[in-house]
């Protein structure tokens, strides 16, 4: 029989002999009444002597004892109605904490009953359907619209929208294009798409979590484990009392009603069941952790460690800039190299190909392509030889070391681009700091965390770039994998310690912390075996949130347990003063577990934490600012392009000052416009602080003196460029907008749009 099952035939038994026993005393049939009180009374002694047995064989001393003392104390001095009370206590106590448990197992269990079970694999006739286990990595498969991702793979033959709200709690669907991957257990909430399998059904990421959904267990958390450290010294004070208040009245009565109050069996399972809950909650925010251990240990962590690359960064380059020499631009040169590295499979060119796209480069065609490991990728491109990698040897200038020394100061790397033998430009990418990673950290601390730590294998002053963006307390740079389970340790030796990461080489130290966090969506299977807690979505924030669930679910364990147990005590000593009959205590007792039980489960219902609730209409507006701020971006790269053009001015530099003009007018200028008017004043009255938006309306009015001040300059541009003495005045003002657009962006980015799509 299922605990369920047996928990409501055990309620069901024990109400059903109390009813009868009560009806039978009221007909005046006392005997009768007294034998099925006595029966149900004693239906309820066996399974508690069980819990008595079972505790001492795992080497506690649980309060158990007391509900045994109690039902048999009952019996001796013939008080069944308190029994029979007693035992329909123990029953719905039982039953109570196996609703909490299988309420808060639904969100994690969801997970495996949804899993995927069949799949369309495109054979020789067509698509057929077939079991999920029988898919191999380079199949070709077809997703219908509203079914499952079967396993792991890539885009093929146009665009998917995926509903991830399931797996990750992302409200809105995901849109990927051709050649990016996805992850099983997602929905395809558009059309019908064809998808090329890279693993199996077992390799992939959904399988991963439903792995992680079995381990879960709410029994083994320090804080219930304090829970049963109250029968260290609430068993021997209720004998004690009861003792006192038998040899002091010479009522044995009275010893048995301090032991019915005493009863405080369901009143502990209070505290596994608001951990249980805070599990729930968890998994429902896209956060999976592997214990009820895990969750109140993230509740009291002092220490955060966190890996750099995955983790406080995409994990992934991003093209920053794109410098061109004389004779192209860089829109050209952008597009040069994208035509070529289409053909590539190399992390660097696909962030090639994808800045291009976005920044509308024209799309050139390459022929005769070919990859030079470790060097880079050559083809033809309108009959011209194009080189995109590292520089060849012997081609060195003054430019190019101008460009690799704004490169180093960016810490960022390069790609150089070749058109028959000569250098046409240089594109610099980098790894960006995470949009919601300084957001994330604010409310960690606000959650009290007092110290944070940077441990990554990077080059130093890369990781001192990001460490400062983002206030990091402490930096360990080019670190090993030992070194870092080195820094973790001596971490933990100072505090309670939570460890992030997301790579292989960071599974070591993830499991030498107390707590260690994977980064489960794009990180690697060893990271995620070796976690504790899995966040299964890429999201930082989510860290947060699970911090948030994990300090609420601590606080109402401990709370429930121990206002219990203090009422218990209240209701003891009144009873032994004879205050308290053992029928009436048993009610009390009821009473006080169920109320402290109901407590526990508020842990699964949504709480504000640290986290700042944006209303829906206020959450699609910055979403629709955060579209335009990445449709805008190319246009901060005409600026300082433009700028660029003017060493030496020539007539060639008039087509994109003006374009650069037009930009401003048409797109820029508008967008903030509309910031200023329709979005401001809502994060004003959701910040409850009208002056919380003061400092971007500055930035917005310096931006408009930069921009009026550069359309003077327009104005005044003859046919041969720019006149001498504007030059100066007109660079400072392209650099000025470059430096303040720039900076503004990534401020509300931080700021404000981090916030959005965030969901409950």
């Amino acid at each position: 029989m299922t605990s369920h099952r047996w928990s409501r035939a055990f309620l069901g038994v024990t109400v059903a002999a109390l009813v009868v026993g009560v009806v039978l005393t009221l007909l005046g049939v006392s005997g009768w009444a007294d034998i099925v009180l006595i029966a149900g009374t004693v239906v309820a002694l066996g399974p508690a002597v069980w819990w008595v047995v079972s505790a001492l064989r795992a080497g506690r001393l649980g309060v158990d004892g007391i509900a045994v003392l109690a039902l048999a104390g009952s019996l001796a001095v013939h008080e069944y109605l308190a029994g029979a009370l007693i035992a329909v206590m123990l029953a719905s106590g039982r039953a109570l904490d196996d609703y909490a448990m299988r309420r808060a197992r639904r969100d994690l269990t969801a997970l495996y009953e949804r899993a995927p079970r069949r799949a369309h694999r495109y054979e020789q006739d067509g698509p057929r359907r077939v079991d999920v286990s029988e898919v191999e990595p380079g199949d070709l498969l077809l997703v219908p619209a509203g079914e499952m991702v079967p396993v792991d793979g890539v885009v093929c033959g146009g665009a998917a929208t995926l509903d991830e709200s399931a797996l990750t709690g992302e409200s809105l669907p995901v849109e990927y294009a051709q050649g990016e991957s996805v992850r099983s257990g997602v929905v395809n909430a558009g059309t019908a798409f064809d998808l090329r399998a890279t693993r199996t059904a077992q390799e992939s990421a959904y399988a991963g979590v439903v792995r992680l959904a079995r381990e879960t267990e709410a029994g083994s958390a320090p804080v219930v484990r304090v829970a049963d450290r109250f029968a260290a010294w609430f068993l021997p004070l209720t004998l004690l009392l009861a003792g006192l208040a038998w040899a002091l009245s010479g009522e044995a009565v009275r010893a048995v009603a301090v032991l019915v109050v005493a009863t405080p069996c369901p009143l502990l399972l209070a505290a596994p069941a608001a951990i249980a809950s805070g599990l729930s909650r968890a998994a429902r925010r896209g956060v999976v952790v592997k214990g009820g251990g895990a969750l109140e240990t993230l509740g009291h962590a002092r220490t955060l460690v966190l890996d750099k690359t995955g983790t406080l960064t995409q994990g992934r380059p991003e093209v920053v800039d794109v410098a061109a020499a004389r004779g192209f631009t860089a829109r050209e040169v952008l597009g040069l190299a994208a035509a070529v590295d289409r053909m590539s499979s190399h992390v660097l060119a696909a962030a090639i190909v994808r800045a291009a796209d976005e920044r509308g480069a024209e799309p050139l065609r390459a022929t005769q392509v070919h990859e030079e490991p470790g060097t880079g990728t050559r083809g033809t491109v309108e009959g011209r030889l194009v080189r995109v990698g590292k520089a060849q040897k012997g081609l060195n200038s003054p430019w190019m070391e101008a460009q690799r020394a704004r490169a180093a100061l960016d810490s960022a790397m390069t790609v150089w681009v070749t058109v028959d033998g000569a250098v046409a430009g240089v594109i610099l990418l980098r790894d960006a700091v995470r949009a919601d990673a300084g957001r994330t950290l604010r409310r960690l601390r606000a959650a009290g965390i007092d110290r944070v730590v940077m441990l990554t294998g990077d080059r130093a002053e890369v990781a001192e770039s990001v460490a400062t963006v983002l206030g990091v307390d402490h930096v360990r740079a080019e670190q090993t994998p030992r070194q870092k389970v080195d820094g973790v340790r001596e971490e933990a030796r100072r505090a309670p310690t939570v460890m992030v990461g997301d790579g292989i080489n960071d599974a070591p130290a993830l499991a030498t912390a107390q707590v260690g966090v994977a980064m489960g969506a794009h990180g690697s299977a060893a990271s995620t075996q070796a976690a504790d807690v899995v966040l299964t979505t890429d999201r930082l924030d989510r860290l947060a949130d699970a911090m948030d669930i994990a300090r609420r679910s601590r606080r109402i364990a401990v709370q429930s347990a121990g206002v219990g147990i203090g009422l218990s005590l209240v209701a003891m000593v009144a009873a032994a003063l004879g205050g308290i009959p053992p029928a009436a205590g048993a009610l009390l007792q009821e009473g006080i577990d169920v109320a402290v039980i109901l407590n526990a489960l508020r842990a699964m219902r949504p709480a504000r934490g640290t986290r700042l609730r944006v209303d829906a209409p206020t959450d699609a507006l910055l979403q629709h600012f955060d579209r335009e701020h990445a449709a805008l971006r190319p246009g901060l790269a005409l600026l300082r392009e433009a700028a660029d053009a003017l060493d030496p001015p020539s007539p060639a530099s008039l087509p994109l000052l003006r374009r650069v003009h037009d930009v401003l007018t048409h797109e820029i200028l508008p967008h903030e416009q509309a910031e200023e008017e329709r979005l401001y004043p809502r994060l004003g009255r959701l910040l409850d602080d009208p002056e919380a938006t003061v400092t971007m309306s500055r930035a917005h009015a310096e931006i408009n003196r930069l921009a009026a001040r550069l359309g003077r300059h327009i104005r005044l541009l003859g046919a041969d460029g720019p006149r001498p003495e504007q030059i100066d005045d007109l660079r400072a003002c392209l650099y000025g907008l470059h430096a303040v657009l720039a900076l503004h962006f990534a401020q509300e980015e931080e700021a404000y749009f981090s916030l959005a799509g965030r969901g409950e």
